[in-house]
């Protein structure tokens, strides 16, 4: 094939060679190798939790919630040197219906106690869901005001399919926020539902929030709800909704008076207050104060602190053997196999749990 290019009569033309592109990168920056991120000791993370570092708290926690068995082994040795500086603060657990109210009250609450001094931390648990096991953690954009306070922890945190909704991990995270010296904490749950037992198992003083003109006010009520409530308030008592607050308020206090008085000897109080517009704060954080000051003086506030730490054992112990039987790859292959046998009728679920448990016994007794 012939090239025109190469002819005598265009010998005194040139070819341009275009314009050069300019580099991808830009020639007067000076690259150098980022460098790599010390690994952290269990002592790192203490001194800095115990200088207050919003950081090394947040990745301590990250670490309490992960899952693989090199991060909890460095958790636990953390956890550990933090307890000395442990127990000193009030441990309030809040619950309630959904749409009651609880991340606006969180709000207006922790403002509250925020401008009496010292710190507070908020430990939202959020629900995962059961098909994908993600959640939201929506919770801290509802706490709009309490965001941006430079004494406020809040850390929402995925319930990952734990009973009703409750972090296995939150007691931890409770320690390092002691230990960081948060000496409020607030733990909201998912809802109204199982999760109030375990909520209640690490907090001192539980917090009910109802609301009023929903139709019965105690239809939706479990009674274990109402005896485990150490303090109930209705929310959303302005304008129109005051007289029936009041009305729902009076309900919840004939209601009290059938249930025995708890361990601690208090009465628990029923108010009417407003998260949105803050009414009557001050009044349910007196009943806050007062509670604690009852308890403290009778000692049942050292005494039910005694009994949680114990019930935290035994759950930790019953999480360890549920976690050593379900790993165990010889028990997942039988599992496995049992579930087939189950599925096809060919033995009842009751002989086949029966035959991995006694292969499982076996094989600790070795």
């Amino acid at each position: 094939m012939e090239h025109p290019e190469n002819s005598e009569e265009y010998a005194g033309l040139t070819v341009n060679k275009g314009v050069q592109q300019p580099p991808m990168t830009n020639p007067y920056l000076n690259f150098k190798a980022r460098p790599r991120r010390r690994t952290l000791t269990a002592a790192d993370y203490v001194e800095g939790i115990r200088k207050g570092d919003v950081t090394l708290l947040s990745q301590a926690v990250t670490l309490v919630e992960s899952q693989r068995s090199e991060h909890q082994a460095l958790a636990q040795e953390v956890i550990e040197k933090c307890l000395p500086y442990t127990g000193n603060s009030k441990r309030i657990g809040i619950t309630g219906v959904p749409g009651a109210g609880k991340s606006t009250s969180i709000d207006v609450f922790g403002l509250h106690v925020l401008k009496q001094g010292g710190k507070l931390a908020v430990l939202a648990i959020d629900p995962s869901s059961e098909r994908s096991n993600g959640s939201i953690l929506g919770d801290k954009t509802r706490m709009e005001k309490l965001s941006t306070q430079p004494n406020a922890f809040i850390r929402p945190s995925p319930s990952a399919g734990s009973l009703g909704g409750v972090a296995r991990k939150t007691r931890e995270t409770i320690v390092l926020c002691e230990a960081a010296g948060y000496d409020n904490i607030f733990v909201e749950t998912v809802g109204v539902g199982q999760s109030e037992t375990a909520v209640h198992s690490m907090v001192d003083f539980f917090l009910l929030i109802q609301l009023a003109g929903t139709g019965d006010e105690l239809q939706g009520i479990k009674r274990g709800i109402m005896e485990m409530a150490d303090g109930i308030v209705i929310n959303k008592c302005d304008g129109d909704n005051v007289e029936r607050a009041k009305l729902a308020a009076a309900q919840f206090r004939s209601a009290l008076h059938l249930f025995p008085l708890p361990p601690s000897g208090w009465t628990p109080k029923v108010l009417t207050y407003s998260g949105y517009y803050e009414l009557g704060i001050d009044e349910v954080w007196n009943m806050i104060d007062q509670y604690f000051a009852f308890v403290r003086k009778s000692g049942y506030f050292d005494e039910r602190r005694r009994e949680q730490e114990k019930y935290w054992m035994y759950e930790t112990i019953n999480e360890q053997l549920k976690r050593n039987f379900y790993t165990d790859p010889v028990i997942e292959e039988m599992l496995q196999a049992k579930k087939q046998m189950v599925l096809s009728a060919r033995q009842s679920s009751f002989v086949a749990a029966s035959e991995v448990l006694d292969y499982y016994f076996q094989k600790l007794k070795k």
